[in-house]
């Protein structure tokens, strides 16, 4: 009895914490040695170093809204213990805040953008997996 190759991928098991880890450090969630990005945010098509497809992936606003979650939290506690410890101007807080924010968000996007990409593929979801779907949509009598 041969076996289906969808069916052996599909038993093969991926490591959520580590894909999602090789995908922060933006490699492939595969091999965790090919650039995850072409671009600033653009996914590669493929890796280079396995050929492991990566288009599949469909992160769309998740990684923005995640960035802006985390940003906040550190951004909004950092002005609360500056204005408890010191009580600076609201012009200096202004100063200091509004570019660290943005420069924050800039260098977390990528990251937390890599890391739903891997989390993505380790859970076999938007096409990371070659099996097909096994629920039939043809509505022809």
């Amino acid at each position: 009895m041969q076996v289906h190759p969808a069916a052996t991928e599909a038993s093969e098991p991926r490591l959520v914490w580590q894909s999602i880890r090789r995908g922060v450090f933006c490699r492939c969630p595969n091999c965790g040695h090919g650039a995850l990005f072409t671009g600033f945010l653009k996914v590669n098509r493929a890796c280079a170093a396995c050929g492991e497809e990566l288009f599949h992936h469909r992160a769309d606003d998740f990684p923005p809204y995640l960035t802006m979650v985390i940003a906040g939290h550190i951004t909004v506690f950092a002005m609360l213990d500056l204005e408890i410890r010191f009580a600076p101007d609201p012009l200096l807080m202004a100063a200091i805040f509004v570019p660290g924010s943005v420069a924050l968000c800039l260098a977390l996007l990528r990251p937390v953008k890599g890391g739903i990409v891997g989390l993505q593929w380790a859970l076999r979801m938007h096409g990371f997996s070659s099996a097909k779907d096994p629920v039939s949509l043809d509505f022809q009598a």
